[in-house]
């Protein structure tokens, strides 16, 4: 269901419902923020709430309710809802906290969350436990407590889960325009999806930025991600938090190698949303995204008058994969032209203080370095907190290169703390990018520069069904190769008889190894490169009853490990990276989403560590990509077409020769029937 939201999120009638010192901030925050509506509080003794007589009870309000503030404790809360829902109300923030956010000994929390839910209907809530909203576009705040955000024209929307983490965000000072913050509680009802989407409607909106704990019903993500792709509106996410998936799934090396976050990770590229660790990383990639977009190349070029300043600039953007290309011959012949014979010309640019305090000499400099070549030209200068008239020069000659250039560009101070805000917001309103920090910068530079290539296909559900069973490797193998994955020639026996036949009907060498156990090698189970008359010993050796004698591949290219676990929070995650008995060691791995394309999993390929080997490295063969695609493809056919029951799938080694890939051990875990 999508509720509309826009009653809501721009009000022209506000109603607080609740007495004392919370529903007397709303007032005050709609007042410092320039709010022009109706405002009333509601109260059933008729009391003075910031200085507003208020009415006893909803239904005296002669007219609609666009927006209401539910400041009363769970239990009246949900009376409140159901009238507001009752009088056709646009919406409601639900203040109070007790719900589904409580601790497991408190029984009444769910039942109430369900009653809360049940009586909103279709109407829009926030909440519970959340602060509400703030639209500066509109000069609109629901919010009950202080906050730092100004009337704009247009800007980035913040979402988050945590009203706490919103407070800090709207007092930054960084120069960034936010349009809109809005909290989201514990979403009882509308998701954190469901209302960036509605945010998108609004063409002032530049960016989105996403402070998610967890994701829900993974569906309404795929149409924000949709959604936000056909606005070309960015959204950049800080993901808390970690799924049970680690903890679930026990029994194979992939569940180890993905990781508790890797699912997130998966989601968040599979929607193409950009991904940033810390708040500072986040509000300077907000930043910049409003200002120019999604930058089309990790190339950038640096302007400093310092040489320290431009080795740590160099050493920092490596650690972060950004290129410095080297100047073009023009370029070099502009920049001789101003600066002379003393300074060495390069990218990144040391160009001293010759042309200090010279804003048109400086503007030519850097209107040189804003090449075609580079995404983004960085002039770093911090500014002093003492006196920064005298730093006015490269102001102006930012603004000015800009002008000229037609290039994006960006004003970068090293400390956080000397980008003035004031000189933040000169500079953004003639479209310089005021960046605080670099190390923060740098981190914007590379979110916003990551290749953008989302997956259209829908996310595989997972299903609910525990697993009780983990499957022989001669039945995993058996289930898999009926989906298309090659497998060894074997034969199953138990005694030395059968053993003896088997060796008779395949190729040596043989592997020889014990049916029963998920980790063979590491209970001695498995034997390679046994002669035929060696193979009855062998197995008597290993002991297990049942064994699986197959034929030996060689020639391998590399050995890969292809794995996929049921996350509940994300999916089935797919994981591809180098396998065999270092695979954990090792630890090269990449993941995505089950269903992924041919596109989608060569490009993870690529990023392996392991990749230079399946080209062919120093004379050695290449593997078979399209050999690889099938086998990886094969196994998420199994995986879908047992979506239900799956848990676990994981081939370890596929080995990957010249013309093929073959899985010479697999494991299968999932529950024995499908869930009613």
């Amino acid at each position: 269901m999508t509720r509309d939201l826009g009653r809501l999120f721009n009000p022209r009638s506000i109603a607080v419902v609740g007495g004392g010192a919370w529903c007397a901030a709303i007032v005050g925050a709609a007042r410092r923020i320039g709010y022009d509506g109706e405002i009333f509080p509601v109260h059933p003794e008729g009391k003075d709430i910031a200085g507003i007589r208020a009415l006893r009870r909803l239904a005296d309000w002669p007219g609609p309710i666009d927006a209401a503030f539910v400041g009363v404790n769970r239990h009246a809360a949900i009376g409140v809802v159901s009238e507001l829902s009752r009088l056709s109300a646009g919406g409601a923030v639900c203040f109070a906290s007790g719900f589904s956010e409580s601790t497991a000994e408190d029984a009444d929390a769910s039942g109430l969350q369900a009653a809360l839910v049940a009586a909103a209907g279709g109407m829009p809530v926030l909440g519970p436990n959340c602060y509400g909203f703030i639209n500066a576009l509109d000069r609109v705040a629901v919010w009950p407590d202080q906050h730092g955000m100004e009337p704009v024209d247009r800007g980035v929307a913040i979402l988050t889960q945590s009203s706490n983490i919103a407070i800090n965000l709207t007092m930054q000072t960084r120069g960034l325009p936010i349009a809109y913050m809005v909290t989201c509680g514990n979403m009882a009802q509308t998701s954190q999806a469901e209302a960036a989407m509605a945010l998108l409607d609004d063409p002032r909106v530049t960016a989105i930025g996403l402070h998610i704990e967890g994701f829900g019903d993974l569906r309404g993500w795929e149409a924000l991600a949709h959604k936000a792709r056909a606005r070309e509106v960015p959204l950049v996410a800080v993901k808390v938090g970690a799924s049970e998936q680690a903890r679930k799934a026990t029994v194979s090396h992939t569940a180890s190698l993905a990781g508790s976050d890797a699912g997130a990770q998966a989601v968040l590229d599979r929607l193409g949303i950009v991904r940033v660790r810390g708040l500072s990383d986040f509000l300077e990639t907000l930043k910049l995204l409003h200002c120019v977009g999604r930058l089309p190349s990790n190339r950038i070029a640096s302007i400093s008058c310092s040489g320290g300043e431009a080795s740590l600039i160099a050493d920092l953007a490596m650690a972060r994969n950004l290129e410095f290309p080297p100047l073009q011959a023009a370029q070099s012949q502009e920049l001789a032209r101003v600066l002379g014979p003393m300074v060495a010309l390069a990218n990144p640019l040391d160009y001293h203080t010759y042309v200090w305090r010279n804003a048109e000499a400086m503007a030519g400099v850097w209107t040189a370095m804003a090449g075609d070549e580079v995404a983004l030209t960085m002039s770093i200068v911090d500014y002093p907190h003492t006196d920064a008239r005298d730093w006015d020069c490269a102001t102006e000659a930012a603004i000015a290169a800009r002008a000229r250039s037609g290039r994006p560009f960006a004003v970068v101070a090293s400390l956080p703390e000397l980008m003035p805000p004031d000189v933040a917001r000169r500079l953004m309103a003639e479209g310089v990018v005021p960046m605080a920090g670099l190390d923060d910068a740098l981190a914007a530079v590379a979110a916003a520069a990551r290749p953008y290539r989302p997956e259209t296909a829908p996310i595989l559900l997972p299903g609910v069904a525990e697993p009780d069973t983990v499957l022989t490797e001669a039945e995993a193998k058996a289930a898999l190769a009926e989906h298309g994955l090659r497998v060894p020639r074997s034969c199953i026996a138990s005694d030395p008889d059968e053993l003896r036949r088997a060796a008779d009907r395949l190729c040596p060498p043989f592997a020889v190894k014990g049916l029963g156990l998920a980790h063979k090698s590491e209970h001695g189970a498995v034997r390679l490169g046994v002669a035929a008359q060696d193979v009855a010993a062998i197995a008597a050796e290993i002991g297990t009853g049942s064994f699986l004698v197959e034929e030996m591949i060689g020639d391998g290219v590399v050995e890969l490990i292809v794995g996929v676990t049921r996350d509940p929070a994300h999916g089935f995650v797919l994981t591809l990276g180098a396998g065999g008995v270092l695979a954990e060691l090792l630890q090269d791995t990449v993941s995505l989403l089950v269903p992924s394309s041919d596109a989608q999993v060569a490009a993870a390929l690529s990023r392996l560590k392991c990749a230079r080997l399946l080209s062919g490295y120093r004379g050695r063969p290449a593997a078979d990509t399209g050999a690889i695609l099938q086998a990886v493809n094969a196994i998420q056919s199994y995986v879908i077409a047992n979506a239900d029951t799956v848990s676990e799938v994981e081939v370890n080694p596929l080995i990957c020769v010249p013309d093929r890939a073959i899985a010479v051990d697999a494991l299968i875990r999932k529950a024995k029937t499908c869930p009613q």
